[in-house]
């Protein structure tokens, strides 16, 4: 797809999200140290590794030897965690320096500290939350805490089927209790900090790549959210150009 689009593309190995029905966990995992993500990095196919580290998945444990097999092959750690449970993701996540450790709808208090003394950015996915009717992540405690808090659609089949990101920023607002200007933070620099990208990306500055979109006429930044269905967009510019490939995506 980068080679197709002017969009900024990061990749992600995801084997790490279920064990294969043909094997068991232990088979599993050593295939994906041992072949799969030698396979990966020689065909330089994703710029991180992400582990499901999670109640009925995988362990903290398997995530840590998962996550160093990465790290050997320069793929730096996005971590799944604590969606169904406290599985003690933030604290491997932390522990390995993952970019961001995501979902965490059912994190306790007790990790806040822990990504308070990190570069770790927690992500809330509250696209899945609403589809799979679960709680949200703890967003307005964590903002509360003194913690940034990122934001992203988790945009997949099985657990949430809409990459719409200002949906997202309604949910975060009408769910987790965030200002307009804090939801639209976390969907933008701090969403772009948990890719590596906020250097360039995330916010319209001198020296930043020219990313962002002009609205029809609206009232102010708070009828973002607040107009949850209602398309905006006007006309979306990629490195400062028109792009049209963005329409219907508002």
């Amino acid at each position: 797809m980068q080679e197709t689009t002017p969009l900024k593309i990061k990749a992600t190995f995801l084997g790490a999200h279920a064990v294969g029905r043909q094997y068991t966990q232990p088979e599993y995992v050593d295939l994906l140290i041992n072949e799969m993500i030698p396979a990966v990095a020689k065909e330089q196919l994703a710029d991180y590794i992400d582990v499901f580290c999670d109640e009925g998945f995988f362990t903290v444990e398997e995530t840590a030897r998962i996550l160093e097999a990465g790290a050997r092959y320069g793929l730096r750690p996005k971590i799944h965690a604590e969606e169904l449970a406290p599985s003690g993701g933030v604290a491997v996540g932390v522990k390995y320096n993952a970019l961001s450790v995501d979902h965490l709808e059912s994190m306790d208090e007790a990790g806040f500290e822990l990504l308070l003394n990190s570069e770790t950015m927690p992500t809330a996915l509250p696209g899945t939350s609403f589809f799979l009717n679960i709680p949200f992540t703890p967003a307005r405690k964590m903002i509360s805490a003194g913690l940034g808090v990122a934001l992203a659609s988790d945009y997949n089949p099985g657990s949430t089927p809409s990459g719409d990101m200002k949906f997202i920023v309604s949910l975060a607002c009408i769910k987790m209790r965030l200002l307009p200007a804090e939801a639209i933070n976390a969907a933008t620099i701090n969403a772009a900090y948990a890719l590596g990208e906020s250097q360039d990306y995330g916010s319209i500055a001198v020296g930043k790549v020219a990313n962002f979109f002009l609205t029809e006429p609206i009232s102010s930044v708070e009828y973002l959210p607040y107009a949850y269905t209602s398309p905006i967009i006007k006309q979306a510019f990629l490195s400062g150009r028109p792009y049209e490939g963005l329409k219907g995506l508002d």
